[in-house]
């Protein structure tokens, strides 16, 4: 154990990250942590969609990314409404407005075909809570950049056979 370890009662380097503790115990999204309580306890912060990411915010990105990986999340499973995504961000978001809310009863229907999958009930708890705070065309850039992080942790994470 490295002497920031040692001092830090063998915490990761990012407290109560994705890394767990040094001793091979996980601080979040353990084995038995539902959705619900991985993502109250990785500490959502509405401003990173209203506002932008800050320097804490790559951490929290981490912690998503890695729960929604090792609990069933494919990237199939999410093409569609990343690709919809990026569709808008490529157009006119005053105009692709209405295809913006539309993703949210699509999220919803695809954890409908598949409620026990975890990693799932993650995004659309994610996707639920940064939604509503896209309310312009600042916003949802925001919101991109912000699911982009999560999903390069996701890719950085996830099976090779997803």
């Amino acid at each position: 154990m490295d002497n920031y370890n040692q001092k830090n009662g063998g915490q990761g380097r990012f407290k109560g990250g994705a890394y767990g503790k040094m001793d091979g115990s996980r601080s979040f999204g353990g084995d038995n942590d539902s959705p619900e309580k991985a993502w109250n306890s990785a500490n959502y912060q509405s401003k990173w969609i209203r506002e932008g990411i800050d320097d804490i915010f790559p951490d929290f990105a981490e912690k998503i990314g890695k729960y929604i990986a090792e609990n069933g999340l494919t990237s199939s499973k999410i093409r569609s409404i990343y690709g919809e995504i990026k569709r808008i961000q490529m157009g006119d978001f005053e105009k692709e407005k209405s295809s913006f809310f539309l993703l949210r009863p699509k999220v919803a229907y695809a954890l409908g075909r598949e409620k026990t999958n975890k990693g799932l009930q993650m995004f659309k708890i994610m996707f639920d809570a940064c939604f509503v705070d896209v309310k312009d065309k600042a916003s949802f850039l925001h919101f991109c950049d912000f699911l982009e992080a999560v999903l390069a942790y996701h890719k950085f994470y996830v099976k090779k056979d997803n």
